[in-house]
This record gives C-alpha cells, structure tokens and sequence, in this order.
C-alpha cells in the first residue's frame, strides 16, 4: 500500500518543530530552516489543508540572549529564560509568515488548564476561530508559569495532545533523525529506517534515551506520542528537519520518514480523560478492575480506599494492585466517595442523604489506560 493510501485524506496537519530544528548549530535561530517551514505551510494551505505548529526553542532561545549558561538546573532561571524567549521566537515566526502572506497566534499552554474540561472546550473554539479566520496557530507549553509537577514534560507529547484534541488527521513531528530505525543508527551503520509501523508495542524495544543536546524529547517520547495519537485515529510521522520540503512531502503522502498508521479511535471526552491532570486516586479491588477494563462502571462496593481531596467532576486515577488502570471524572467527591466505598449502591442515599448514581463513575466517564 502506498503511503498515499496508508493516510486517506489529510485535510488538517499538526507539525512538531523541535529545538535541534530551529537551534541550527545549538547556537542560533535558522531563519532559513522557519522561512521554509512558512513556504512549506503556504503550499499546504493553498491546497485546502489546514496547519497548526507546535513549537520549541524559547528556552534555548532565551538562555542565550540572556546570556546564562545553557540548561542551568535552576528552575526560576529557565523559567525566566521561556518568558524572554517565547516573545523572540514569536516575533522570528511571525515575520516568517507575514513574508509568505499569513499572520500567526500563539496558543501557550499549561496541563492545569488543559485538566479543566470548560478550559478545553474553550481551547478549541479559539483554534477554530483562528483557523476559519486563516492564522496559523503556534503552540507551546506555559514554561514561564507551569510546575514540575504539572507539564505536558515536552513538545512531543504537547503536540500529540494538540493533534488529538483537535481531531487532526496527520501529526508530522520534525527531528534530527530520519524516523524510527531498528537499531541506534550512532552506533549501528547497519540500522534500518522502519518505515510503517502498525502495532507500536512491537517497536518498544528500538526506542533509545538518546536526545540532542539542546531538545528534551527522545525516541520514547515519540513513541508517546504516537500512542496518544492513535486513540484519536491520527496518524504519526517521525522525520528528519532537513529533509527537503520536509513537511510538503510528509503530507502529500511521499515516502519521508517512518509513519504510524491506526484503524482504532477513541471518543474525545475520553481522550481529553486520558491526557488531563488527575488530582487524587481511587484504589479498587479485582472485581472492579475487571469490570472497569471491560468498559463497564465503577460501583461503590469495588472501592477499597480514596486518595487525596477532591471535588465532584475532578479526574482521577483508577488503581489496582499498585497498577493505574484507568482514569475517570468523578460522580462524588472525596469525602461522599470515602463514605460510600465498599457499599451497595441501594445505601448511598442512606449513607449520604442524597444520591447522584448507583454508580461512582460512569462507564462514558472512564479511560482505560
């Protein structure tokens, strides 16, 4: 099968931009590299698709017009680095695009704010605005401002998210290796490019730590990344940022790169459930494992314990026997579920004095992981 016919019909195009792709030489912007990229997103767009761009580098970015030594381990200096280089790559794109006739937005984001299901809607009405009123929207993670604790960890997974929530039909991630090969191709001159890959658990095993030195995504990320964007059927391609007309030809269906393909889709309330923040836990026993995992509703009387504070409609994690096999939004609070665990449906309104279900979760409202 060509890979034409492995994508179908790509009608809206997420495009991950890494540092190593922007830092040329790790130690400054490549015009020449983003004017492509604007040539490139021109021709796309003059042949009916739509793009979205998530881009790295403000930290790199940053550091040097700071003049701070590179990935310093302090937080408050990388997060100072974001804030002064998210406006100079911003600037660099923008007249970028501006040259080749397109105006951009940029879209920062934060995993806090991306938990809030209100927030998300919200989120995608304003890319459809921006969209239907022909900018280009240009993504990143809130560095400034986000948590350790709370981060998407990297433009890989930021972007997968973007594609999925926007029901994007092709994530094209740019790299400075040419696809996922078989073997570490640094070490191994024998290592074969993958081209297809239909089943990701069968190429767990070909994904290195190795990252460039100024990115923070690896092989492993990618292959994340490409999980995420198979519960929302959209296909992945890994290719290499200097590959001629990279982003043209990855999306008109030429033979760059490796491309993971998928028959399998999940709604997007659930693929919004998966990638959210969750807030606390509910640990269960077998019996609601099985039936969780069999896509049926969480009953009360599978709860063993409830971990951490928080108010009806948060997400949670699902756990059992120390394993996370799900998560869900709640139909209780911590508190009412603490009361009501490992009992029957029929006493919650005893219990509580009201009653909202039977159940703790509804089955629409559970993620298998």
């Amino acid at each position: 099968m060509s890979r034409k016919e492995l994508l179908g019909g790509v009608s809206r195009v997420v495009v991950k931009i890494g540092t190593s792709s922007i830092m040329r030489g790790k130690s400054s912007i490549s015009r020449d590299f983003m004017d492509s990229v604007a040539e490139q997103v021109k021709l796309l767009r003059d042949e009916g698709m739509e793009v979205l761009i998530v881009s790295s580098g403000a930290i790199p970015i940053g550091l040097k017009a700071m003049g701070v030594k590179p990935k310093p381990n302090e937080i408050p200096i990388r997060q100072a680095a974001a804030s002064v280089g998210q406006g100079i790559l911003m600037k660099e794109w923008a007249e970028c695009f501006q040259r080749n006739g397109m105006n951009v937005g940029q879209v920062l984001m934060t995993l806090d704010t991306y938990s809030d299901r209100e927030q998300a809607v919200n989120l995608n009405n304003t890319i459809d605005s921006l969209l239907k009123n022909g900018v280009v929207p240009i993504f990143n993670e809130n560095d400034a401002v986000c948590i350790t604790e709370i981060k998407f960890g990297d433009n890989d997974t930021l972007s997968a998210i973007v594609a999925s929530r926007t029901d994007a039909d092709l994530l094209i991630i740019l790299s400075d290796v040419a696809g996922l090969f078989d073997s570490d191709p640094t070490d191994n001159p024998d290592a074969r490019l993958v081209p297809v890959v239909r089943d990701i658990d069968s190429v767990l095993h070909m994904a290195g730590d190795t990252v460039s030195g100024v990115g923070t995504g690896g092989m492993k990320t990618k292959l994340s990344a490409a999980r995420i964007c198979h519960d929302s059927g959209c296909s992945m391609i890994i290719a290499h940022s200097r590959e001629e007309q990279v982003i043209y030809r990855a999306a008109t269906g030429d033979d760059v790169g490796t491309v993971f393909v998928t028959d399998t889709e999940i709604s997007k309330k659930r693929r919004w459930i998966k990638s959210a923040y969750a807030v606390g836990r509910i640990i269960v026993d077998e019996g609601a494992q099985k039936a969780v995992l069999d896509h049926r509703s969480l009953l009360p009387v599978g709860i063993r314990n409830v971990e951490g504070r928080f108010p009806r409609g948060s997400v949670i994690e699902i756990v059992c026997n120390g394993m996370v096999i799900a998560k869900g939004i709640t139909d209780y609070d911590s508190r009412d579920l603490e009361k009501i665990a490992g009992k029957h449906s029929r006493q919650i309104e005893e219990i509580l004095g009201f009653k909202i279900h039977d159940d703790a979760i509804i089955s629409e409202n559970i993620a298998v992981l």
